[in-house]
């Protein structure tokens, strides 16, 4: 078995997420996910005007964010994605409201302290990164919120149907598909949302398995 601490797991699903965005372009279509409908409510509700998210993708929920107003800055470790997300911004004219960073979430994030107004980040946290790595972080997002900011994210948590399925990797990542998921346990997001104002936990579902998911929705201190 392998183990959460093998700097090579998140290496690997990177190549893995290159050569599938570069295979199925556009893979999760144009439509927002409905996470990102609540967040663009919340962010609203908190006067935010610019919007970090981390592991854009190719961009569905990131243009959705330019459209309705927000100045976002688009990150992802996959620049096959983000390529896909800047073309995409350009054929719909949102091209001035998006910029695209290629990074690893598992070093610090690239902006100054207190910089933005709001982070949104649909199933990154739950990715091939290991407990540590997801409370570093969760750090770094406290740090680069502005007071007030909102946090929403969402993550599979254990009970999907693909908990205990595949390859284990140890620190509750299980491997299916290719695809290496780390399943939140609820004590998980308790201990993330430690010093925040944590508004809502909600179970929601999506995808055809379906894919199991909480929506968090946590607030920094003003």
């Amino acid at each position: 078995m392998s183990t959460a601490d093998d700097p090579d797991l998140a290496d690997i699903q990177r190549a893995h997420w290159q050569d599938t965005y570069a295979t199925h372009p556009g893979m999760y279509g144009e439509r927002p996910s409905a996470p990102a409908v609540h967040a663009a409510r919340a962010f609203r509700s908190a006067g935010a005007q610019d919007v970090l998210e981390l592991g854009a993708g190719h961009g569905r929920d990131a243009l959705f964010f330019a459209r309705e107003g927000f100045a976002v800055r688009a990150t992802d470790f996959s620049s096959v994605g983000l390529e896909q997300l800047q073309r995409a911004a350009r054929a719909r004219g949102v091209e001035e409201r998006v910029s695209c960073v290629a990074h690893d979430v598992r070093d610090p994030l690239p902006l100054p302290d207190a910089s933005v107004d709001a982070v949104y980040a649909h199933m990154l946290l739950c990715m091939a990164l290991s407990t540590k790595e997801v409370h570093a972080l969760a750090d770094e997002v406290r740090r680069v919120l502005r007071p007030g900011g909102v946090f929403v994210y969402t993550v599979r948590h254990t009970g999907d149907a693909h908990y205990g399925v595949g390859t284990g990797h140890g620190d509750d990542i299980w491997e299916h598909g290719g695809f290496a998921v780390h399943f939140f346990s609820r004590e998980l997001v308790q201990a993330l949302a430690d010093g925040w104002r944590l508004d809502e936990v909600f179970a929601c579902e999506e995808g055809d398995l379906p894919r199991r998911l909480w929506r968090i929705t946590q607030c920094l201190p003003r």
